[in-house]
């Protein structure tokens, strides 16, 4: 197992720290409310980042992710890699990867996806052409992409056009991801990949937001050692103190937690190896660690953290949301178990 970057994942990395460091400032994020950074958005494809993940793998994404996450910034990268570029390249026939993928790498084709999240309720009628209907109360990005990827009753996935939706209405949630709910009144659907592609793409997308909390958590946790080491409490900073120290390396260790599972995971998936169990493991610390790590960097900014307005807000409406959309920690348990009681897991 060796999880050292490539020098193609390393230069992607660094590319797209600069991006978001460049872009996804304060004061923009602000700007932006709840909807999504065009610009920063047409400034990673113009770079080539999405297509680069075709290249670097999900262990690359995971790479780029943590990055998007340290700066909390607000385009539809995770779900239109994960849902889009990953699951077409490997499960879409050689038609629909000339189709898609050339839209998807320029971002002018975004995919989201109505899963991980349990709460899809969609079926298909029989014929031919698959006809799905049913109802998902929100899927992340939604009202920005032009597909949707939705699982059936079978589990069969199918590639929905946003425009062949009944509606697509706007949901805020806790974290700004211009999400929407989506209704599907025999809507149209194409087919991707076969029996392997739910599980596949499922795996991948844990993995991927995963990577995402990882920088969430980074970026609250930097937050919270540049405020302690500046702020003053009887006449010395914060981070002298020990019990700020204790509660800074407890979240430091949860950071490195999510972290080292999530590339595990990256890792096993990317060499072709049995990815389901790392997957939700690495969900499971992405989820209750991840909750531990923000409400920490909230609660050492003292007062601060509770301003709306502070940027480790954002971290904690961003951790707190990937909780929720990772499927939270006795979910997570609970599907791991049965894995363990089929004897599935090694």
């Amino acid at each position: 197992m060796d999880f050292t970057p490539t020098e193609e994942q390393e230069a992607a990395r660094e590319l797209a720290g600069r991006i978001f460091a460049d872009l996804a400032t304060h004061e923009r994020l602000r700007a932006a409310g709840t909807g999504t950074d065009a610009e920063l958005w047409k400034a990673l494809c113009a770079a080539g980042l999405p297509g680069a993940v075709e290249e670097t793998g999900l262990l690359g994404l995971v790479l780029l992710l943590e990055e998007q996450g340290r700066r909390t910034a607000q385009v539809p990268f995770a779900a239109s890699c994960a849902y889009g570029i990953l699951a077409v390249s490997r499960h879409g026939t050689e038609e629909q990867r000339a189709r898609l993928l050339p839209g998807l790498r320029d971002g002018t084709t975004v995919v989201t996806g109505a899963l991980p999240a349990p709460g899809t309720v969609a079926s298909r009628a029989e014929g031919a052409g698959g006809r799905l209907s049913g109802v998902v109360e929100w899927v992340p990005w939604l009202r920005d992409a032009s597909h949707v990827l939705v699982p059936d009753q079978d589990h069969a996935l199918w590639l929905v056009r946003t425009e062949d939706a009944a509606a697509v209405e706007a949901v805020e949630l806790t974290a700004p991801w211009s999400a929407g709910r989506l209704v599907l009144d025999g809507a149209a659907g194409e087919r991707l990949g076969g029996r392997a592609a739910h599980p596949d793409v499922l795996a991948a997308a844990r993995v991927a937001f995963a990577g995402l909390q990882a920088g969430v958590c980074a970026g609250s946790l930097a937050r919270a050692v540049e405020y302690t080491s500046v702020r003053e409490q009887f006449g010395r900073p914060l981070s002298t103190h020990q019990a700020v120290q204790l509660r800074a390396a407890d979240a430091h260790m949860d950071t490195e937690a999510i972290r080292v599972t999530a590339y595990e995971a990256a890792w096993r998936f990317d060499e072709g190896l049995d990815a389901a169990g790392a997957a939700l493991t690495a969900a499971w610390w992405a989820s209750e660690a991840g909750k531990r790590v923000v409400h920490a960097g909230q609660h050492l900014h003292g007062g601060m953290g509770a301003d709306l307005d502070h940027p480790v807000h954002r971290h904690f409406l961003w951790g707190r949301q990937l909780d929720a959309y990772l499927g939270c920690g006795t979910e997570l348990l609970a599907e791991l178990g049965d894995l363990l009681a089929k004897g599935d897991l090694s």
